[in-house]
């Protein structure tokens, strides 16, 4: 027997084993790459056909339509583009949760109607609405 020497030695480990990380971030990359496209709403284009219920109002909005030959009215009163923006405002200003509800024939062009909304939005409005028929009915 040999007194001065050990027979065994131990060594500790001063290594971390990455693996499990490594696999968890996959897993997350993973989960990751497959909800990012869930995350991305669309907007139906067609929307004079929608199938909406009814809305419940607490105080009466105001109509802004747009008929097929491209003329504007707000509440039934024709007016311009530009005076448009100019009302809005001044509504905006009286009555701060106002709502407008925007009917624009199914013929009129996207860039009209975004003309519209725009003026809606540079007057401070921010409760908006679009009006639709329900699917399956013939519009008026």
């Amino acid at each position: 027997m040999q007194f001065g020497k050990k027979s065994s030695s131990r060594v500790s480990l001063s290594e971390i084993n990455v693996t499990p990380m490594v696999d968890v971030m996959l897993v997350l990359l993973i989960v990751f790459m497959v909800s990012a496209p869930l995350m991305q709403q669309g907007v139906d284009v067609n929307l004079p056909k929608a199938n909406t219920g009814a809305m419940t109002q607490s105080e009466d909005p105001l109509l802004l339509s747009i008929q097929s030959d491209q003329s504007i009215s707000l509440d039934g009163k024709k007016t311009t583009l530009k005076s448009l923006a100019e009302k809005l405002s001044a509504l905006a200003q009286n009555k701060p949760s106002v709502q407008v509800l925007v009917q624009a024939d199914q013929a009129v062009s996207y860039g009209i109607v975004a003309k519209v909304m725009a003026a809606v939005k540079n007057a401070k409005i921010t409760r908006v609405g679009l009006v639709t028929a329900p699917e399956g009915e013939s519009a008026p």
